[in-house]
C-alpha cells in the first residue's frame, strides 16, 4: 500500500475564483448567494442562487478554444490550472506521461450547452445545431480537456454519481494511486447548470430553497431549513504518490488516508432516514484513515477531528446525516468540529465534492475551521456543533469530507495533517 498526498489544489467557487480568495471568503464567512443574474427568473418560484462571479476563462483557455467548451468544462480547466502549478508536476519532465491521470467528474455536465442547442434546433433546423455539440455536451469531456492539456496518458476516469461525484473522484484516485496505477492524478468535479432549464427541473422536484432570501435560504443544520441553493464551479486537487512527491521536493499540504463508498439502495432523490449506508461510508473511510482503530473504536482526539458536511439545508439531509455521525462516532460526535461551508458556496452538485476536499484541506493546512452561515433556529433532530455563524482556530490532526448524492450514492474521504 503506497502513501498518498495531496501537492496541489485549485477552485472556482460562488465566493472566490482562486484559493486566496476563496480562503479569504471561508474566513469571512462569505455569502456567495445572490438573486440570479444568468436569466430572467421573474417567472419561476426560485430566484436565488449561488452564481460564480467575475470569472475570466481568458486567465486560463485560448480565445478560440472557448467556443468549444461548455461552462463546466471552462472551471474544470482553470481550477486545474491553478492546482497543476502549485504543484509542479511536468508531464515528460518530472512525471511520467503514462503514469499521470485524470478523475474529473460532473453530475450533469454540459447542461447549458444542450439546452442552447435544443433552442436552435427548435427554432432553426437541425444544420445550425453546432458541430460542438456533442463534445461540449457529454460529461466526461472536462477529465478528456485537462488530460490534453496536461498529456496526462494514464487512467483517466470521469465520475458521475450526482452530489456526490466529486468526493468519489477524489477517493477513486486515491486508490488508484495507492494500489500502483499511477503516479500522480488531478481529481475532483465541476458543475455549471444555473440555467432555465436546470432550475425548473430542480425547483420541481422540490429540491431547492423557495424562501428567495439570500441570507435564509441555504441554512444547513437549520430548523427553518426547506431546500439547497443551487451553486457552480470546480474543486481540483493533485495527489500523488508519497515517495515520488518527496523525490522531487514537493510542497506536500495534506495526506489523504481513507476513502468511503456506499449507496443505500434505497429511493431515487431522498436519504435512508435509517442512514445505515451513509454510516458506514464514513466507517470505512475512518477506518482507513486512521480516525478509528480496526474495531471502530475512536484512535484519536475526536476535538482534533473537522467533519466538512455533506450539509445541503434540506430538512432530510440533514437529520440523515446527523443521525450517521452519531452511528459513527457515537457520545464522540459531541466533540467533533462540523460545519457545511454550502452555506456559503450554495450546493455544487458534481463539484461540491472537490471544492468541499480543497477546503478541507485548507483546513488542515490553516488549522482553520470555516462557519455554518445565517445558522438561527436550533434543530432538536440536529444537536452536533456545526460551527455556527464564525468559524473556529483549532489544531486539526484530520479533515473528513462528506457527499451524499441522488440516486443513494455516499461518499467520505478522510486527510490527515502531514
Amino acid at each position: 500500500m503506497k502513501r498518498v498526498v495531496v501537492t496541489g489544489i485549485g477552485a472556482v467557487t460562488p465566493i472566490g475564483n482562486d484559493i486566496q480568495s476563496l480562503y479569504e471568503g471561508l474566513r469571512e464567512g462569505r455569502n456567495g448567494i445572490g438573486y440570479i443574474t444568468r436569466f430572467d427568473p421573474e417567472e419561476y418560484k426560485v430566484k436565488v442562487a449561488a452564481e460564480v462571479k467575475d470569472f475570466d476563462p481568458l486567465q486560463y483557455i485560448e480565445k478560440n478554444q472557448l467556443r468549444k467548451m461548455d461552462l463546466y468544462t471552462q472551471y474544470a480547466v482553470a481550477a486545474a490550472a491553478q492546482a497543476v502549478e502549485q504543484s509542479g508536476l511536468r508531464a515528460g519532465d518530472n512525471i511520467d506521461s503514462a503514469r499521470f491521470g485524470v478523475y474529473i467528474g460532473s453530475g450533469i455536465g454540459g447542461m447549458t450547452t444542450f439546452m442552447n442547442e435544443a433552442y436552435k434546433l427548435k427554432d432553426s433546423g437541425p444544420r445550425k445545431v453546432s458541430p460542438f455539440f456533442v463534445p461540449m455536451m457529454i460529461a466526461n469531456m472536462a477529465a478528456g480537456t485537462v488530460a490534453i492539456r496536461y498529456a496526462a496518458k494514464g487512467p483517466c476516469l470521469p465520475v458521475v454519481t450526482a452530489c456526490a461525484t466529486g468526493t468519489h473522484s477524489i477517493g477513486e484516485a486515491f486508490h488508484a494511486i495507492r494500489h500502483g496505477y499511477a503516479d500522480a492524478i488531478i481529481c475532483g468535479g465541476a458543475e455549471a447548470t444555473i440555467n432555465p432549464l436546470s432550475v425548473a427541473g430542480f425547483t420541481n422536484c422540490m429540491a431547492l430553497s423557495s424562501k428567495n432570501d439570500v441570507d435564509r435560504s441555504s441554512i444547513p443544520f437549520d430548523k427553518e431549513r426547506d431546500g439547497f441553493v443551487m451553486g457552480e464551479g470546480s474543486g481540483i486537487l493533485v495527489l500523488e504518490e508519497y515517495a515520488h512527491a518527496v523525490r522531487r521536493g514537493a510542497n506536500i499540504l495534506a495526506e489523504i488516508t481513507g476513502y468511503g463508498n456506499t449507496c443505500d439502495a434505497y429511493h431515487m432523490t431522498a436519504p435512508d432516514p435509517e442512514s445505515v449506508a451513509a454510516a458506514e461510508a464514513m466507517k470505512i473511510a475512518c477506518e482507513e484513515g486512521g480516525i478509528l482503530d480496526a474495531s471502530g473504536m475512536p484512535a484519536c482526539d475526536a476535538s482534533a477531528v473537522y467533519i466538512n458536511a455533506h450539509g445541503t439545508s434540506t430538512p432530510l439531509n440533514d437529520k440523515s446525516e446527523t443521525a450517521a455521525i452519531k452511528k459513527v462516532f457515537g457520545k464522540d460526535a459531541y466533540s467533533l468540529k462540523i460545519s457545511s461551508t454550502k452555506s456559503m458556496t450554495g450546493h455544487m452538485l458534481g463539484a461540491a465534492g472537490g471544492v468541499e476536499g480543497v477546503i478541507s484541506v485548507l483546513a488542515l493546512v490553516n488549522d482553520y475551521i470555516p462557519p455554518t452561515i445565517h445558522y438561527s433556529v436550533p434543530d432538536e433532530e440536529c444537536d452536533l456543533d456545526y460551527t455556527v455563524n464564525h468559524g473556529v482556530d483549532r489544531t486539526l490532526e484530520y479533515a473528513v469530507s462528506n457527499s451524499l448524492g441522488f440516486g443513494g450514492h455516499n461518499a467520505c474521504i478522510v486527510f490527515k495533517k502531514v
